[in-house]
């Protein structure tokens, strides 16, 4: 059984499934967007994980014309996202509490809610020409 995390295809074969040259997933490796598993004489071997991570970090590139030092950035934010959202979702089921995330992360909009003192929204929320994830 193959799963997403297990490394089984060899830099070349990783490279024409994610529709690169070889040389590209060698520098998302010296950049460190990649961290392929290494076997005892030093071959890569890349997951499905690790291709899915391809495919998303050229579309950014390619398409969303970001800079791989920008690319590294939004990944990191990404997996700090989703490590808060373990964390609260953890928090949640051991203090027995079932308020959805997505309705805890939002502010109220009714000013009766919140003692009746208005909630303002960050401005940069709506900005203009930002990258969409």
């Amino acid at each position: 059984m193959v799963t997403g995390r297990r490394p089984v295809y060899v830099i070349s074969i990783a490279a024409g499934l994610a529709g690169c040259h070889p040389r590209t997933l060698r520098i998302y490796e010296e950049e460190g967007l990649l961290d392929p598993v290494r076997t005892q004489t030093n071959i890569r071997l890349y997951s499905d994980d690790d291709l899915e991570r391809v495919r998303a970090i050229r579309y950014l590139t390619q398409i969303r014309g970001v800079n791989l030092a920008g690319v590294k950035l939004l990944l990191q934010l990404r997996d700090a996202a989703e490590l808060l959202h373990e964390i609260a979702d953890e928090l949640a089921e051991r203090d027995g509490a079932a308020v959805p995330l997505a309705a805890a992360d939002e502010p109220s909009s009714d000013p009766s809610t919140n003692g009746g003192a208005r909630v303002r929204r960050p401005r940069n929320r709506s900005r203009r020409g930002g990258v969409e994830l």
